[in-house]
């Protein structure tokens, strides 16, 4: 079995969301010959301002995404 665990910012759309499990899904049957039903994607979404680079909170540009 293999897991992705990716962390993003919160904001994008549910079908961008889908593409991108599926398509890590598909890298990891690709590379390590497994099949799909081994494979788990977990994606974190974080809100802006609840995490910090070099202590200071990050706030994306408010362009939306996805």
């Amino acid at each position: 079995m293999a897991i992705i665990d990716v962390t993003i910012l919160e904001g994008r759309s549910q079908e961008v969301k889908n593409r991108v499990m599926a398509r890590l899904t598909d890298v990891l049957v690709e590379e390590l010959g497994a099949k799909p039903a081994q494979v788990r994607v977990v994606l974190r979404e974080v809100r802006a301002g609840a995490y910090a680079v070099a202590g200071k909170p990050v706030w994306p540009d408010p362009t939306p995404v996805g």
